[in-house]
Formats: structure tokens, C-alpha cells, sequence
């Protein structure tokens, strides 16, 4: 068995944190997630424990069961976030009275309005 990454264990976790929250929360057993879902036991302790994810059906079923979103019991399946690194990718160059400087030195305005023409698409 290939050895799970970071990001898988993570979910791991995250999940099992949540189901377990759900269970008690709703005074609900392993054993009625077995009986009401009809999961086997063994893989329900697997979720619990943090050994192991469901399948995205099986984790659609664990949500419904406990009337939530997927994404809210489910890391996988939270909505994506921009990371700053997106955000720096769609910025748009400020138009105001911010100071543009590369290695120390200020960007000559000719040079600013050059970059807002490449990052638009145009080569004008």
C-alpha cells in the first residue's frame, strides 16, 4: 500500500474529528451509522479512528444521514480558496497612490504602464 501524503492524512484527520463531533452531538453510536447506513462496522471504526476516508458516495451518505453539507464532514469537498499566490495572479496594479519598487529602486511610470499592458494581454 502506497504511503498516504500529507494532505491525505490531514483529511483523515479532519474527518474523523467531525464525524466523531457529529456522534456526539447527535448521541449516535458506530454501530447506528452500521445499522441505519449499513456500513460495516470495521470501516466505520476506520473513519473514527482516522485509518481511512470514504469513498465520496459513502461520505455524501454520512452527511445526509446527519442532515449536513458534505463539505462541512468531508475536507475534500470544501469549497477551493484562493491562496495569496492566486490572489497575487489576478491583482490588478493599484491605480492610486501606491509606490511600485523592484530590488530597492522606484518603477518608472512608462515601465508601470508597459507591465499593465502585459498582464491585460495586450502589446501595445
Amino acid at each position: 500500500m502506497a504511503k498516504a501524503d500529507p494532505q491525505d492524512k490531514d483529511n483523515r484527520i479532519q474527518f474523523s474529528n467531525k464525524l466523531r463531533e457529529l456522534l456526539n452531538l447527535r448521541n449516535k453510536k458506530q454501530i447506528d451509522l452500521h445499522r441505519d447506513l449499513g456500513i460495516p462496522k470495521s470501516t466505520i471504526t476506520g473513519y473514527v479512528k482516522g485509518t481511512s476516508l470514504p469513498s465520496p458516495e459513502t461520505s455524501q451518505k454520512i452527511a445526509d444521514y446527519f442532515n449536513v453539507p458534505r463539505s462541512e464532514l468531508d475536507p475534500r469537498f470544501k469549497p477551493h480558496r484562493a491562496s495569496k499566490e492566486d490572489d497575487l495572479k489576478t491583482a490588478d496594479l493599484a491605480d492610486d497612490d501606491t509606490i511600485f519598487t523592484f530590488e530597492g529602486k522606484l518603477i518608472p511610470e512608462q515601465d508601470l504602464e508597459y507591465m499593465k499592458r502585459l498582464l491585460r494581454g495586450g502589446r501595445k
